[in-house]
């Protein structure tokens, strides 16, 4: 038995003045939950103030000092401050410093490998750690242990995801221009393994409407590995043509894009972009997912999963963990959200379905 000291709030959102955060925030108020609000823009944080009547407290993440003084005031985070590559493993020990629930809402898939590797001591410290709480990777995660529990003897399994009438945020932008130049990755027999941008493209019906689709690094072949036992993972993401023949010349450049200053520049120019989806687009925009398993003997399985808008289920699934690990008798440790609630977490979120 693990005893927190009482705390003044339920929540601290780090990051909360972001394009996803600010979503967050919103279903936390919808939900009556305590939340104190932090970031290290002071100004950002005090006009969210204004317009939630959520108090909040300037931090910068490098003041370990600082950072732990914040997280005692909370029973769990939930960070929204990417890329997490650069901020979740300082986060997770102030969580554990401090014995305060860890959540994210990342999909780098370096992320959830590094942050596994503190599951012992989280389980001495008490504390549930659990990145990945929102579209990367709740329905994806649900869907690849769905179809691990129909074929037991699954050894391969590919995901894929889609959305309609959607752009992304400028906070995915910037993880995904940190990942330019590092080529793809796949888990292959347990490992994951580099793979070249560009070559591994699939048509697939994801329902609605069949598109191509390329592999790409994403968070799943570090979670579903996890959640399902499955040692050959691959994830596909919906593309245009254009973004296949970017891909490909990656492979050729991607010394280039690893220089510092050509990642600065890049990361600039997105700051110059809107920050995402206004409501009209996300109320409108749906998500689809794709997953297939097959066993040694060659026999395969599909299904299909249908979910709002990435950003929007975002807000909703990660508030619903949050309550869940308020309210519930909280077990410690490294976990996936599936690995944790089960397959069917994500239909607990309005508007989802497999078929």
């Amino acid at each position: 038995m693990y005893f927190f000291a009482m705390r003044e709030y339920q929540i601290v959102i780090y990051g909360s003045y972001g394009y996803t955060g600010q979503l967050i925030v919103e279903e936390c108020k919808k939900n009556r939950l305590g939340v104190l609000l932090s970031g290290r823009n002071e100004e950002k944080l005090s006009e969210q103030s204004q317009k939630t009547g959520y108090p909040f407290e300037t931090v910068e993440i490098q003041d370990q000092q600082a950072l732990e003084k914040l997280l005692e005031r909370g029973y769990l985070v939930i960070h929204c401050g990417g890329p997490f590559i650069h901020t979740a493993e300082q986060m997770l020990i102030a969580c554990m410093n401090t014995q305060t629930h860890y959540t994210d809402i990342t999909g780098e898939y370096q992320v959830f490998e590094k942050l596994a590797g503190y599951d012992a001591q989280s389980r001495e410290k008490g504390i549930l750690v659990m990145p990945g709480i929102g579209f990367d990777v709740v329905p994806s995660d649900c869907l690849a242990l769905f179809l691990r529990n129909q074929m037991a003897d699954a050894t391969h399994l590919e995901l894929a995801f889609a959305t309609t009438k959607g752009r992304m945020s400028r906070g995915t932008n910037k993880t995904m221009t940190e990942g330019l130049g590092y080529g793809g990755k796949i888990r292959q027999n347990g490992t994951l393994i580099t793979t070249k941008m560009g070559d591994d493209v699939k048509e697939i019906n994801f329902g609605p409407f069949t598109t191509k689709a390329m592999c790409i690094p994403w968070g799943d072949i570090s979670t579903a590995w996890r959640s399902t036992g499955i040692v050959n993972i691959k994830v596909y993401m919906a593309v245009s043509e254009r973004m296949i023949r970017s891909a490909q010349w990656s492979n050729w450049l991607g010394w280039f894009f690893r220089l510092g200053w050509v990642k600065n520049y890049l990361l600039k120019r997105i700051n110059s972009l809107p920050a995402g989806p206004d409501k009209e687009t996300r109320d409108k925009s749906r998500s689809y997912l794709w997953g297939k398993a097959r066993n040694p003997s060659g026999s395969e399985i599909e299904a299909r999963l249908e979910a709002p808008n990435g950003y929007l289920l975002t807000a909703k699934s990660a508030v619903l963990i949050a309550k869940k690990i308020l309210t519930d008798k909280v077990k410690p440790g490294y976990f996936t959200p599936a690995q944790y609630f089960g397959e069917n977490l994500i239909l607990e979120v309005k508007g989802t379905r497999f078929f």
